[in-house]
């Protein structure tokens, strides 16, 4: 299996028509949350039709995975805490979003939301309590927007902006592979990155920039390798090196 993440598109229409374009290539499509873009002219309802549309392409030429981000909110559930409601018309498409597991080739994703207060974040806790129980011997990887506290993945060049219930989360179940993105400068900052490990697990932070191609990463677990994309120019990691270094690409 090889797998793409992408993160953070933010209403980019040049960005997702090369999503499209490029989905059949792998067996498995991930877009890490901030579909929308708040600070858009466009309405989000708007934005939320358009999206819609081309996730429903993208899924006709692969798996798709789509978590929601802090953009993505556009509603709020009970306890009064924001919340990306139209995930449930993402899921309708059927393609798996927040809340969700798919098992594809012996690998489990779960697909984490944005979580905004206590009770979105105990419904986050309970998931993957669910999905640990049931893992069994297959791989595990998180779809989770932001990317954890204190890694060279959420180093904004000034400070870390990563979510340190995450790191707890990790080192209580131990996951093969974190899907994230929410920090854009990490892999460009000097003492960031694209990736990261942290105890057994490995994080993957795509990063944003513009243009009609996203920052992306392709991941071939075959292989024992990640390969991150960039006008920064490629860099490849060995899956197999636990020291995470990174190696520039011809």
């Amino acid at each position: 299996m090889r797998y793409l993440l992408v993160s953070d598109l933010h209403y980019s229409l040049r960005q997702l028509d090369w999503l499209q374009k490029v989905a059949d290539r792998y067996e498995v499509v991930v877009v890490a949350g901030d579909h929308l873009d708040i600070s858009s002219a466009v309405a989000l309802e708007a934005q939320i039709v358009v999206i819609l549309k081309y996730l429903q392409r993208v899924h006709s030429h692969a798996k798709l995975v789509v978590s929601s981000g802090n953009h993505d909110l556009n509603a709020t559930n009970d306890a009064g805490e924001k919340v990306a409601a139209w995930m449930s018309r993402v899921r309708k498409l059927g393609v798996a979003t927040d809340g969700d597991t798919l098992e594809v080739d012996g690998t489990l994703f779960t697909v984490c939301p944005w979580w905004d207060g206590p009770a979105t974040r105990a419904q986050v806790d309970a998931q993957l309590a669910r999905d640990a129980a049931v893992l069994g011997g297959r791989k595990w990887v998180w779809v989770y927007h932001s990317p954890p506290a204190e890694s060279p993945t959420s180093w904004t060049g000034t400070k870390h902006y990563g979510d340190a219930d995450l790191v707890e989360w990790i080192s209580r179940y131990r996951p093969d592979v974190v899907l994230t993105g929410h920090v854009h400068q990490s892999p460009f900052r000097q003492g960031g990155s694209w990736v990261d490990r942290v105890g057994d697990t490995w994080v993957f932070n795509s990063g944003r920039e513009m243009g009609p191609v996203p920052c992306h990463i392709v991941i071939e677990p075959a292989e024992q390798r990640a390969r991150w994309f960039s006008t920064a120019g490629p860099e490849a990691v060995d899956l197999a090196d636990a020291s995470a270094r990174r190696v520039a690409l011809e």
